[in-house]
């Protein structure tokens, strides 16, 4: 029953389906394993997108997964590097986004004042 809701979901309709897929076939916390990986690289000073960090793991469809996994994952990585496409910032984050924004000036990010980062300046892209 529950998998039947879910799969109706709009917009989530195909990620959580994927996402339910990915579960039972053991593959979700590899997922995990690899944006965590990734997010451990994230030089100071520059950012990654969930998108970006989906694609790079194998499933580009999967932003809304990452922006779970860095709310419940390992605390210690530097999760504010990780903002979304247009340089904007998760009021999931910690204190919310006027303390992910505090985070990142405090390596030196830059913001307009719209509060955006220039996501064309400082995207990183893993070698």
């Amino acid at each position: 029953m529950m998998l039947r809701t879910l799969s109706r979901w709009p917009p989530w309709s195909t990620l959580a389906s994927d996402t339910i897929t990915a579960m039972s076939n053991g593959l979700e916390s590899n997922f995990s394993k690899r944006v965590e990986a990734y997010v451990s690289q994230i030089p100071v000073g520059r950012v990654m997108t969930y998108g970006q960090l989906a694609a790079l793991c194998g499933n580009a469809r999967a932003a809304r997964i990452v922006g779970g996994i860095a709310h419940f994952g390992d605390p210690n990585l530097p999760w504010q590097r990780v903002v979304n496409k247009q340089g904007g910032l998760a009021a999931g984050y910690p204190g919310g986004r006027r303390a992910h924004q505090a985070a990142l000036e405090a390596e030196g990010i830059i913001f307009d004042s719209e509060g955006r980062l220039d996501i064309g300046e400082l995207l990183w892209q893993p070698a």
